[in-house]
C-alpha cells in the first residue's frame, strides 16, 4: 500500500461538498462560536502514520460531541465505551477526559468518520456518505502499514467496503464477524452509541471481544 497525501485525506475547513451540511455547520457556528464546527480531522498517533495498524471508522461527527471538540469520538457517551476499551487493549495511553486536550494518545491505531461533517439528527443522508467517501478512501490509503479495520455500524461498514472496491453484498455487515480484503481485515461491530448499549444491541463485553479479536490478530 502506497501512503496517500494527508491533503487528500482531509477536507478542508469551509468544504462545501455536501450543501446541506455545510448549511447546518454555518448556523451552528453562529450559534456556538466557540465550538469546532467543520469537518472533524482523523485522529493519529504522535508517533506518525507509519505506525497505525488499526483504522477504527465510525458513523459522523456528534452535535455537541466531536463537532464541538473538533476529536473523533470525544465530548459523547460512544467516546467513554471507545477510549476506555482501546486503552484496556493498549491502543491508546492516558485518561481519557473527554476534552481535545486531555492529553491522551493512540497507540499504532487512528480514528476517523465516515462522514466528516457533523449531520443533523446524526443522519446523513445518501449523497452525502458517497460524496465523503473520497475521504475515507484516501485515509484508508494514507496508512501505509495498515492490516486491521474496525467498522462502527452498517453505515461506516458499508461505506468502508465501497471505499475499498467491493460490493457491499459480499461482505454484509455482521457484528463480530471478520473479512479479508485484499491486505486488510475488516472487523465490523455495532455502533458503541449510547442507544445501543442501554438497548441491549451491544453490551460492553461484546465491543470488548472484538477489540480482544483485534489485539489477537496482530498480536498486541
Amino acid at each position: 500500500m502506497t501512503a496517500t497525501p494527508v491533503a487528500a485525506a482531509e477536507p478542508t475547513r469551509d468544504c462545501s461538498l455536501c450543501p446541506r451540511l455545510h448549511g447546518f455547520i454555518a448556523e451552528w457556528r453562529e450559534r456556538e462560536p466557540t465550538w469546532h464546527n467543520a469537518p472533524v480531522p482523523t485522529f493519529t498517533p504522535p508517533v506518525g502514520d507509519a505506525s497505525v495498524r488499526l483504522l477504527i471508522i465510525g458513523l459522523a461527527p456528534g452535535l455537541r460531541g466531536a463537532n464541538r471538540t473538533g476529536r473523533p469520538f470525544t465530548g459523547d457517551y460512544a467516546g467513554d465505551l471507545l477510549y476506555r476499551t482501546m486503552i484496556a487493549h493498549s491502543f491508546a495511553r492516558g485518561i481519557y477526559k473527554a476534552r481535545p486536550d486531555d492529553g491522551l494518545e493512540l497507540i499504532g491505531s487512528a480514528i476517523t468518520n465516515a462522514v466528516r461533517c457533523v449531520p443533523p439528527q446524526n443522519k446523513p443522508v445518501g449523497a452525502e456518505i458517497s460524496t465523503c467517501r473520497q475521504f475515507l478512501s484516501a485515509t484508508i490509503e494514507r496508512f501505509e502499514n495498515l492490516q486491521a479495520i474496525l467498522t462502527l455500524g452498517t453505515i461506516a461498514h458499508q461505506s468502508t467496503v465501497r471505499a475499498l472496491g467491493q460490493r457491499v453484498a459480499a461482505f454484509p455487515f455482521r457484528h463480530g464477524e471478520r473479512y479479508e480484503v485484499g491486505n486488510l481485515s475488516i472487523f465490523p461491530s455495532y455502533h458503541c452509541s449510547r442507544y445501543n448499549t442501554n438497548t441491549g444491541v451491544l453490551t460492553e463485553a461484546m465491543f470488548v471481544s472484538i477489540f480482544s479479536k483485534i489485539s489477537e490478530f496482530l498480536e498486541i
